[in-house]
């Protein structure tokens, strides 16, 4: 059954008055009550959550005595005037702290350098074009001074952007120069077009699962998320209909070249379906393709076949390149370019144009399709190791991947995710628990590896470790 964001998963033991006091702290965090507005009152509060009036009255006291509350005699409770800021966690599913997005994000990220990170996102520096980005650097340095010191034209800059054209075209995708917007990431160029075609309130489609940032960037934009099965070829088109004719969404966010967790890949035949749904619904499609340059030959993009009519296309350069030189793109129909142009001045005004430079210059060099061809070849390479070391200890990958960086597996039966990457950060292991990326909490025994930082012994023998302290085997 196809879900959206909004639940009441409590903790086992919460009070039935700490479960109050966290439903309308929730409800204040999501801004669903603002500052000065009035509380439910006691007797229909307790109604609705079915709980005793008293249970009402003392969350009540307890939240005046925080200072979240205040009372009026005779006119009943109201939010203070001070609401506190805006809180994700809060406003989501009751995700475990201990392994919800957030917490995979910080921990692959303030990592020490003796930590493996099996469960983050991106490849070792050793992977990545050392050589070529000091020599952009080298050259960026020796530029015109405007090239150090203003800021960037609207669109981003134009050599850039005729050659991120050029590479679409390579991949079946038609895009002038001036149909594309240059972001300082992917993730930015998701947020500006979340500003520019959803309001609060809007249903918004995913996969489930998916990459778990689409979850906190549209928690963020307010919005209703509904999440549609993945398969090996795409979404599973009949709930995928279904969700269109319940939930009347706004927007589909998805990976349609390597998917994210699952390094599936979406078929022609399934692309097509898509988009006869998305015209028949007037559903517009962001289309997220951050992997494409993982993949040996082009697979399926959206963008290509409906000719970037009701799919946006979006890109960016830090998984081959440089998570430090933020740079992504967007390439829309040509009546949007404008207004999506006003907002990425409202809110970031110029952009990033040392990191375009950067990225041009080595997108420019001639020693950067010899990089992506080594790195298939790599991924290649690890994703069969890694693949055999798993299954040896009886994780299954759910597919095998023809391209990228991720292995999507399945843990023995169970076995909850969630506790054994409780297990592993212990042993200075970091991992991605399933959950993390579904939105209907059904990946519990899912984990995702990124093969590309899977290769150090120790991370299988923290694994088997784990696994056999789950199993009650000992530590």
């Amino acid at each position: 059954m196809l879900k959206g964001s909004v639940q009441m998963d409590e903790p086992v033991g919460r009070t039935r008055v700490a479960m109050v006091m966290a439903t309308i702290r929730q409800r204040i965090a999501g801004r669903s009550l603002t500052a000065g507005a009035k509380l439910p009152s006691i007797r229909g509060l307790a109604g609705t959550l079915k709980v005793s009036a008293s249970t009402v009255v003392e969350a009540y006291e307890r939240l005046v005595a925080e200072g979240a509350i205040h009372s009026r005699p005779g006119s009943g409770f109201f939010v203070a005037s001070q609401t506190a800021p805006l809180s994700l966690s809060e406003i989501g599913p009751r995700l475990d702290r201990a392994i919800d997005p957030f917490w995979i994000s910080r921990q692959s990220l303030e990592a020490g350098p003796g930590d493996l990170k099996p469960g983050c996102g991106w490849l070792p520096p050793a992977w990545l074009p050392e050589d070529s980005l000091r020599r952009a650097l080298r050259s960026v340095s020796r530029a015109d001074p405007a090239v150090l010191s203003e800021y960037s034209s609207p669109l981003g800059l134009p050599p850039l952007r005729q050659l991120i054209a050029r590479r679409m075209a390579e991949r079946g995708m038609e895009a002038s120069p001036d149909q594309i917007v240059l972001a300082d990431s992917g993730t930015q160029a998701i947020d500006i077009l979340c500003r520019f075609l959803i309001e609060p309130g809007d249903t918004v489609l995913v996969d489930d699962p998916c990459y778990f940032n689409f979850h906190a960037l549209l928690r963020a934009h307010r919005a209703r998320i509904v999440g549609v099965p993945y398969t090996p070829t795409g979404p599973d088109v009949a709930l995928f209909a279904q969700a269109l004719a319940e939930h009347r969404p706004r927007l589909y966010i998805t990976n349609s070249g390597i998917h994210n967790p699952t390094g599936a890949t979406l078929s022609p035949v399934v692309a097509h379906k898509l988009l006869k749904l998305a015209h028949q619904c007037a559903l517009t499609i962001i289309e997220d393709d951050i992997f494409a340059d993982f993949e040996p030959l082009p697979g399926a993009r959206l963008a290509a076949y409906d000719g970037l009519d009701r799919v946006i296309h979006i890109g960016s350069f830090s998984k081959t390149l440089s998570a430090s030189a933020r740079c992504g793109f967007i390439a829309a129909r040509r009546d949007w370019i404008e207004g999506l142009t006003d907002l990425k001045i409202a809110t970031l005004f110029g952009g990033g144009r040392l990191n375009a430079e950067l990225v041009l210059r080595v997108l420019s060099d001639g020693g950067y399709r010899k990089h992506v061809e080594t790195l298939r070849s790599r991924l290649a390479k690890a994703r069969f190791e890694v693949a055999a070391k798993l299954k040896a200890m009886g994780i299954m990958p759910w597919i095998e991947p023809q391209a990228g960086m991720f292995l999507w597996a399945r843990l023995p039966d169970g076995l909850d995710a969630a506790d054994i990457a409780r297990a592993a950060l212990a042993r200075n292991v970091v991992l991605a628990p399933g959950n993390a990326f579904s939105l209907s909490q059904t990946a519990t025994n899912f984990l995702r590896f990124n093969v590309s930082q899977t290769s150090d012994e120790r991370i299988f023998d923290v694994l088997r470790a784990v696994l056999a302290q789950a199993r009650g085997g000992g530590a």
